[in-house]
């Protein structure tokens, strides 16, 4: 079976939405685009409210579907005005279900039910100053109960609302525009702010007044739920067939293997790959962790010699991505030939992957017409055909849901709180064409980074911790000597859910033991930085 993986990718995007039970009484979240759609879905949970995401161009049948006890319309990259701007069906404001729209969902709202958007004089990024003040009403919005009628907000906007809707008021304004509308007769609220990012004070407040004063929504969503209603949906998904797992140690692919595993059995293969690039001696650590411990069905595979020579020449870091992405479905499919040759194994029709959704996000729209970032092997880096139906159980979490998750699993904590690894691996931690000297290189300097982080008592502090080999040389002076060394980059990065990252201020002393050694540990080494950018603008890998 030979499938389209970006077909796979949206039809994969709207089962994880709908394989919860519409008892739940969750919140549909219709996607615009934006860049933190999963995050307002992600808040919801937070309330143990079951959240799905579903494009803006779904039909009132697909939403009805999930018998939901409220609409969240989320942001965009659009103006509502635009020939292109994406729209969802008006009849989504006479269900009669509580809406709440936000940023461009307050927009659309206002241009779809006679209401006007204009480009503003003066747009809104960053800080505000919003004063609550619910013009028109009796008493106080149902939206802004119990919270100061001055807050400190988060824009991100170019448009503004000029011109209210019939039957509208507005509930709240900044110096510069209306900030937030409603008419509570229809239960139709909206903010122009994100109330979803923590920049906005006082914003999980405002939720939870939609979710459980306008909506009536019950706290019925866990991470026992998802296990349970995900293991279901998996069974159903497969039927009889078999599936492999691409298995890398790291926390997402081992939640995603143990809980496909609960569902199939010994029907399921895992695939460990070497392909090379991983981090120094990981490939027998782990190969020995995932089958001792973890007692997972796992073969290891030494595939590093045909991964590299994929590799050969190639500079461009999207390149490299989808040349990996492209080898990594070769592998398995070899793998499942095999396994299938076997007189009491069955067809392999589907592949395990550990996808979260800042993957997805960052490198194809899957839900909405939100910007591409960069691939990722497992996901825009996917070849346009592959011979497995996808089953990715964790693609709407992001990592700390997913830890939450494998804790509720069993899993040992040496699993749930290991560092994210980048499934091409050292090759976007490696600038430039990728050699076996550099990844040699490479591997030396980022276990002594580790080793470090680790002896300081911050591994499980922060988020991420590496090092990147620079294609930059510089002069140094070494036994009274001339260098002209190689440039390693230090990388250590805090966040909560890899969608923003913040650079660690590390201790004096840590950073000089980091740099010490590998200049003195690392043969042909001779300078050692430290990255101090943020993401945004930058994002926490190299390439």
């Amino acid at each position: 079976m030979m499938e389209s993986a970006a077909k796979q990718a949206t039809e994969q995007a709207r089962e994880q939405g709908g394989r919860m039970k519409a008892e739940l009484g969750g919140v549909v979240v219709l996607d615009f685009g934006g860049q933190y759609t999963q995050l307002i879905a992600r808040r919801i949970r937070e309330q143990q409210v079951f959240s799905a995401v579903l494009p803006c161009t779904s039909s009132i049948e697909e939403i009805r579907k999930f018998a939901p006890a409220g609409i969240v319309l989320s942001g965009g990259p659009s103006s509502v005005y635009d020939p292109q701007a994406p729209k969802c069906d008006p009849k989504v404001l006479a269900l009669g279900i509580p809406i709440l729209g936000i940023c461009y969902g307050m927009q659309w709202i206002t241009h779809t039910l006679g209401g006007k958007v204009e480009k503003a004089a003066r747009r809104e990024y960053g800080r505000a100053h919003l004063k609550v003040e619910c013009q028109g009403q009796a008493q106080k919005s149902a939206l802004f109960s119990g919270v100061p009628e001055s807050l400190r907000i988060w824009n991100s906007h170019g448009d503004h609302v000029r011109t209210l809707p019939p039957g509208f008021c507005a509930t709240g304004h900044t110096d510069n525009a209306i900030a937030s509308l409603e008419d509570a007769a229809r239960k139709i609220y909206a903010v122009q702010f994100h109330v979803e990012v923590n920049h906005t004070e006082r914003g999980t407040e405002l939720l939870r007044n939609f979710l459980f004063r306008v909506c009536m929504a019950e706290p019925k969503w866990s991470g026992a739920a998802f296990i349970e209603e995900t293991t279901d949906a998996i069974r159903e998904k497969v039927g009889n067939k078999w599936a492999i797992c691409g298995l890398s140690g790291g926390v997402d692919s081992t939640v995603a293997a143990v809980l496909v595993q609960r569902a199939m059995g010994a029907r399921l293969t895992n695939i460990f790959v070497n392909t090379g690039m991983l981090r120094k001696n990981e490939f027998e650590q782990t190969l020995e962790m995932l089958r001792d411990r973890l007692k997972l069905h796992v073969i290891g595979v030494d595939a590093s010699d045909r991964f590299l020579a994929q590799l050969k020449g190639v500079t461009d870091p999207e390149e490299k991505r989808k040349r990996i992405g492209r080898e990594f479905i070769a592998v398995f499919a070899e793998e499942a030939q095999k396994l299938q040759a076997g007189e009491a194994h069955g067809e392999i029709g589907f592949l395990v992957q550990g996808t979260l959704y800042p993957d997805v996000i960052e490198s194809v729209s899957v839900k909405g017409p939100s910007a591409t970032i960069k691939t990722h092997h497992n996901v825009g880096g996917l070849p346009e055909k592959i011979p497995f139906a996808l089953i990715e159980p964790l693609r709407d979490l992001f990592k700390d849901e997913v830890r939450r998750i494998g804790k509720d699993l069993g899993l040992p904590q040496e699993i749930l709180v290991k560092h994210p690894f980048p499934g091409p691996g050292l090759a976007v931690r490696l600038l430039g064409e990728i050699t076996r000297p550099h990844l040699a290189t490479l591997q030396d300097a980022d276990a002594i980074v580790v080793e470090e982080i680790r002896r300081a008592g911050l591994y499980e502090r922060v988020w991420q911790a590496f090092a990147v080999l620079l294609p930059v040389r510089s002069v140094g002076v070494m036994g009274d000597g001339r260098t002209y060394g190689l440039t390693v980059a230090v990388r250590v990065v805090e966040s909560d859910d890899a969608m923003t990252a913040d650079w660690v201020r590390l201790p004096g002393e840590v950073l000089e033991r980091i740099s010490t050694r590998i200049v003195n540990e690392v043969a042909g080494v001779t300078r050692v930085v430290y990255d101090i950018s943020s993401k945004p603008p930058s994002t926490i890998e190299w390439e």
